[in-house]
C-alpha cells in the first residue's frame, strides 16, 4: 500500500531553523516539536553511531506524544580526525574549532530517524568538507558575525560561512543538517513513493 504523505501529520522533532527551511522547500505541511533529549552519547561509540543513537532517541521521545504522526528527527556531528566538534558555547570555543578546521578536510555526519506508527527507521549520511586556509583575523571576523553558536563545528555552509568552504564531496544538504536524498529514500522504505512525496507539496 502506498502511503500519502500529504495525509499524514508530520512532526519535525528539531528546533533547527535550517531543517525547518529545508522541509518547507519541499512544500510539506508540518509541526515543529523539538525534543529535549541530550545530544551527548557514550565515548565508546563512533561519531556516526553516536549521531544515530541521538537521532533515534529524539524521534522516539517526540513520537511518544504523537503516536500517529510521522516524526522526523536528525542529529549532525562535525568530525575532525575522529574527534567530534559540537556546538561552541562561547567565542573562544568557536575560534578554536574554526582554527582546527582551517585548511583541512573534515567530515559532516547527519543521522536521520523516522518514526511512523510502530516503525522507526534510522540511517546516516556522510559528506567530506574542505575548508580554505584562514588567518587569525579571518576567523575572528567570522565569529563576530554570530553565526557560530547554534551550529556543530561553529559554522553554517548555507550562510556567510559558505565562504569558508573550498569544496565538498557528497550531499550539500547533509552539511546543512538534513540530507534530503537520504530522507526521501527512507520515506520510500516506509511506503511513501517519490511521486507521493512530490504530491505532498501541491
Amino acid at each position: 500500500m502506498v502511503l500519502e504523505i500529504r495525509d499524514m501529520h508530520i512532526v519535525l522533532a528539531s528546533g533547527s531553523p535550517r531543517r525547518k527551511e529545508l522541509l518547507q522547500g519541499l512544500g510539506w505541511t508540518f509541526s515543529v516539536v523539538p525534543s529535549n533529549v541530550p545530544e551527548d552519547f557514550p565515548p565508546e561509540m563512533t561519531p556516526e553511531e553516536g549521531a544515530v543513537d541521538v537521532a533515534r532517541r529524539k524521534a522516539e521521545d517526540v513520537a511518544r506524544n504523537y503516536p500517529d504522526a510521522l516524526v522526523i528527527a536528525a542529529d549532525t556531528v562535525v568530525v575532525l580526525e575522529n574527534r567530534v566538534l559540537g556546538k561552541p558555547q562561547n567565542r573562544e570555543e568557536a575560534f578554536s574549532m574554526l582554527s582546527q578546521l582551517a585548511g583541512r578536510q573534515h567530515v559532516v555526519v547527519t543521522a536521520i530517524a523516522l518514526c511512523y506508527k510502530n516503525r522507526c527507521l534510522v540511517d546516516a549520511e556522510r559528506t567530506k568538507v574542505w575548508f580554505r586556509s584562514l588567518t587569525k583575523e579571518d576567523i575572528e571576523s567570522y565569529v563576530a558575525l554570530g553565526e557560530s553558536f547554534d551550529k556543530a563545528g561553529a559554522y553554517g555552509i548555507q550562510d556567510r560561512g559558505a565562504l569558508l568552504v573550498e569544496r565538498i564531496e557528497g550531499c550539500f544538504y547533509n552539511v546543512m543538517g538534513l540530507p534530503l536524498f537520504r530522507l526521501s529514500k527512507m520515506l520510500e522504505e516506509l511506503g511513501v513513493s517519490l511521486e507521493a512525496q512530490w504530491r505532498a507539496g501541491l
